[in-house]
């Protein structure tokens, strides 16, 4: 190959240098060199294998040939060609025919792009930051045997050009992602708490309603009946006769307790599960609604509800709770259906009615449930949504939660 006088060398290098600047990324900057390179290390396909964050996956930068190597964002380091070279195991990689050289050939190389495109001669040198690697820039071209040790020589120079832009580039862009995460993790830590004071604010209101029950009906009648039983005994006229609206007036103030316990604990979903306090919940709304309503649950999470923590089941549950109340309610449904179901990623629970929509009904007497159920939903860390039901009929409300974490969040699943 005929080689470059010395000055000229010096130019392209030079060359390189100022074409570096003002590049603000791994792949305009390989791009805006590869001419001057290949001034000095004639090649049909050029690129620079960047080492991703912890150097066990890698990602390619090319030029000239556009290969499978520069689709994958993260490549396993255990799997790719030059492997060797990225571990520091040897100081470079110089090949005559990468078709047939071994080194490239292991069990569960990713070599396909080098059969493909027929890249014979080929030659790797590492790029190092104070002796670590951070990544290796390559060489090919179709002819074998075109590559020497002076190349090598000449690629370890581009290399030391090149290796402080991608240094400072792959600082910035971990900068970038760590600025990212910051102000995510500020923004969930702020919604969270905006989250929980709505909550709170909620469940205070919630016991000024119970408050309320107890104060206006309850003890009202408990007042009424202790008046009543008062004046009987008095008058002498405690009779089987007399004694009997005081037993019905006791039956309903029982009636009312109940119905106030009810709403304030969920009793079946402690003792038998969500599945089961959804169903009994849908059962129990229906029946009372005034008017017939069919309804069906289908449970096709396997087992998934039983393993969440008892504070997401609650949460869960008073979502559908919710959702259930505000479709007998308001919407005047002929049938409600609930569906709940999980994959090894995320679990979901969906409650469709169809009756009048989201859209035909006052939303401000709803719109405090909703508030809330979206609230819940974010606390731990679920996704809520609602809608328009099946056939654009009704509505449905939907809360999607992730499984499977090793790295829980507040209030996420854990399975």
């Amino acid at each position: 190959m005929l080689q470059p006088a010395p000055a000229a060398l010096f130019d392209h290098y030079l060359g390189i240098s100022r074409l570096l600047a003002g590049q603000l990324d791994f792949r305009s900057a390989i791009r805006s060199v590869a001419a001057e390179v290949a001034h000095i290390i004639p090649h049909d396909h050029l690129d620079v294998c960047v080492l991703l964050e912890g150097g066990n996956y890698h990602t390619a930068y090319e030029t000239g040939i556009e290969t499978a190597w520069g689709e994958i964002a993260g490549a396993p380091v255990i799997n790719s060609p030059i492997r060797s070279l990225l571990w520091g195991e040897v100081d470079f990689l110089l090949a005559e025919d990468a078709m047939t050289d071994q080194r490239f050939h292991f069990e569960g190389a990713f070599k396909r792009p080098i059969v493909e495109q027929s890249l014979r001669s080929r030659l790797h040198v590492p790029m190092k930051v104070q002796g670590t690697i951070i990544a290796a820039l390559s060489c090919s071209s179709h002819k074998a045997g075109v590559y020497t040790m002076e190349d090598i020589e000449r690629a370890r120079i581009i290399a030391d050009l090149l290796t402080p832009y991608f240094f400072a580039l792959q600082a910035a862009e971990q900068a970038q992602r760590s600025a990212i995460v910051e102000a995510e993790a500020r923004a969930r830590e702020e919604g969270l708490r905006q989250g929980a004071l709505k909550l709170t604010e909620a469940l205070e209101q919630e016991r000024q309603r119970i408050g309320m029950d107890l104060h206006d009906q309850t003890l009202a009648d408990l007042t009424r009946l202790a008046r009543r039983i008062d004046r009987l005994s008095r008058n002498g006229e405690v009779t089987a006769e007399a004694l009997e609206p005081v037993s019905r007036s006791l039956q309903h103030c029982m009636q009312d307790l109940r119905q106030i316990i009810e709403q304030a604990k969920p009793s079946v979903l402690q003792l038998f599960g969500l599945a089961q306090a959804i169903e009994h919940h849908l059962d129990r709304s229906t029946r009372d609604a005034g008017s017939a309503i069919e309804w069906g649950l289908v449970d096709e999470t396997n087992g998934a509800l039983e393993q969440l923590e008892p504070t997401v089941s609650v949460a869960l549950f008073r979502i559908a709770q919710e959702a259930i109340n505000n479709a007998v309610r308001h919407a005047a449904p002929l049938a409600i259906m609930v569906r709940l179901d999980a994959d090894a990623e995320q679990l979901s629970i969906e409650i469709s009615d169809d009756g009048t929509g989201l859209s035909k009904v006052v939303r401000g007497r709803i719109g405090g449930g909703i508030d809330n159920m979206k609230t819940r939903a974010r606390l731990i860390s679920a996704r809520f949504t609602t809608g328009p039901g099946h056939n654009n009929r009704g509505t449905a409300v939907r809360v999607v939660l992730p499984l499977g974490q090793d790295d829980f969040g507040p209030g996420r699943a854990k399975l």
